[in-house]
Parts: structure tokens; sequence; C-alpha cells
């Protein structure tokens, strides 16, 4: 595992905190926001009567999410929310993604494209690889993740094997300890299970990054479910002072507003998932994800914009064989 691993982060915290929290926000700083003719709030990409919203979701491991554009991106997810339908289409794209970045001569990894230009040049790449209109982005710091499943009160799930791992040169320092099987999980003991990609003498996901997708689409479920419980919904003012410090977007406010009243109306059954299709390889030593560019240009028009149903294959057909060495 990397020193600099971000603990990942998760559609379920984006909708419910930029919506229900984008509603207070909204409200308390509109005028302020007007008054200074705030470009962001007054201009969208998005027409009065568009019931979509696509966005990439980036998780930055940082210590100041609106400052920092110098670190590499740990994951991405193309989504999108249809407020008209109640339905969030999500799209796993494994870090290690091998693609062509703007102002790059050879081929990289995808998470690369945040180190050369931010934000900005993520969503060029992520465009350029899957062909779909894109304008918006959502960064997140781990440590709203840790915070937020606290205040929801964890989250159950299944731990598919004991996860043990420990790196303490990592900065924070990095301590996994979990047992298999179902259990709540807290703040902390929620990052050990979403950091967990392989522990020790080579143990861990069979199809490593891959298998780690997996368990945040599982994660992400059981945090809507949990989420959408009215205590949880109550626990707006709570939610805010936590999105102040660890969320940075672009999507302006007038439009975090229009999403934010359908939010409630989001439906676990209408959750679609997929991961991009592709395999691992190590190419001169190094880890890659092989995209099948037809493959994914398809999926992300079906779920994108035909609004088609998909099912995720991508990660269980996987061969044990082809493994992420890194």
């Amino acid at each position: 595992m990397k020193k600099k691993f971000f603990k990942t982060f998760f559609i379920s915290f984006l909708i419910f905190t930029i919506a229900y929290g984008g509603v207070v926000y909204y409200f308390v700083n509109a005028e302020d926001e007007i008054a200074e003719g705030n470009d962001n709030f007054s201009k969208s990409t998005i027409d009065d009567d568009d019931d979509e919203l696509t966005f990439l979701l980036l998780g930055i491991d940082t210590k100041d999410i609106l400052k920092d554009n110098k670190r590499r991106s740990d994951t991405m997810m193309l989504c999108k929310m249809d407020k008209s339908t109640g339905s969030v289409s999500v799209l796993s794209i494994p870090r290690d993604t091998k693609v062509y970045i703007r102002g790059r001569k050879n081929q990289e990894r995808i998470n690369h494209a945040h180190v050369y230009g931010g934000p900005d040049l993520s969503i060029k790449a992520v465009k350029d690889l899957l062909g779909v209109d894109l304008d918006y982005y959502v960064r997140v710091d781990y440590k709203f993740v840790e915070k937020y499943i606290d205040l929801i009160g964890g989250v159950e799930v299944d731990v598919p094997m004991d996860m043990d791992y420990e790196d303490l040169v990592a900065d924070p320092p990095l301590r996994i300890h979990l047992k298999e099987g179902r259990q709540v999980l807290y703040g902390d003991k929620s990052l050990q299970f979403l950091r967990y990609r392989k522990g020790y003498k080579g143990k861990g996901y069979k199809d490593a990054d891959l298998g780690r997708i997996r368990a945040q689409q599982q994660f992400v479920k059981a945090t809507i479910e949990q989420t959408l419980k009215p205590r949880n919904i109550v626990k707006i003012p709570q939610m805010i002072n936590n999105y102040y410090k660890y969320v940075d977007t672009n999507i302006p406010l007038d439009v975090i507003m229009k999403f934010a009243m359908k939010a409630k109306d989001i439906d676990t059954e209408n959750i679609q998932m997929a991961t991009l299709p592709g395999e691992p390889k190590t190419i001169n030593g190094v880890a890659y994800y092989i995209p099948y560019v037809d493959e994914s240009q398809e999926l992300a028009r079906n779920m994108f914009t035909e609004h088609k149903a998909v099912e995720n294959k991508s990660i269980d057909s996987i061969d044990d064989s082809q493994k992420i060495n890194n």
C-alpha cells in the first residue's frame, strides 16, 4: 500500500451532503454570493429544465482540499443523478487506468492527471477516454468519510476476510485490523475497510484494486440506506461543518439547490453501479489497468446518455491470474 493512500469516499457522501447540506449552505450564503457577484453562483451549464447532474468524484489525500492540486487522485467515480426518476448511476474508474493525458507524450495512469492539472485536467482525461459531456467535479478529503460515518451511526458491511496490515511510516500511519464477517463499522474502522487492498505476505483481494472497488460499491449502498433513515436526515447542521472543511466542488449553488430537493426520493433500488471494462497488466514493472476502450465508451453511453440498464460484469469477469503487482 502506498504511504499517501487515500482512504476513499463514495457517491453517498456527496449526494446527501452536497444536496441536503447544500440547501442550508444555499440559504446561509446566497445573499453574500449575489452581492459579491460570484460567478460560481450565478452561472451554470445546466438548463433550468435539465433533470440530470453529472460530475466526477475525486478522492484526494491532502491537508488543504481547496489548494492542493499536486496529489494524485486515488479514487475516481463518474456519477449521474437524475432528479426526475430518483436514480443514480456510478461508474468506477480504477486509478491505474492507462490513458493519454493532454500535454503528456506517453500514456500514463489516469490518477496522474490531477498532479499535472488538478480537477480540470482529470475531467478532460475522463472525457477523452469515455466521450461523455462533463463539466463538474467534486473533491473530498478522507477525513470527511470518517466524520460522516460516525455522524450517521456507522455502516453495516460484510468484511470478506480477516484484514491485517500496518504501515507506520505512512502519513497518517496506517493500521488495519478487521475480522471477517458482517458487522457495523464506525469512522476509523470504515476507513480501514476501504483502504485495505492487500495484507501481509501478499494476502488480500485476488484482483487487487478491483477488489477494493467491489468493497466500495458494497459500502455505497449501505451508506445511502443508513443516510436515508429519518434520524440522520435531521443532522444537516452537523454535516455542514464537515462539508466546509473537507469538500471542494465547482458545482454552482443554484444547481445544488435544484437537485437537493429531490435527493430524498433516491431509492437504493435505483442505484446503478458498474466498473470500467478492462484488465490489469504489469508493463515494464509498472501496474496498469488497460481499459477496453470501445466497451467502456458504450457502457458510458448506456449509463449517462441513453439511460439503459447495465450489469456490472467487469469485476466478476476478471481472471484470477491477472493480478496487479503493486
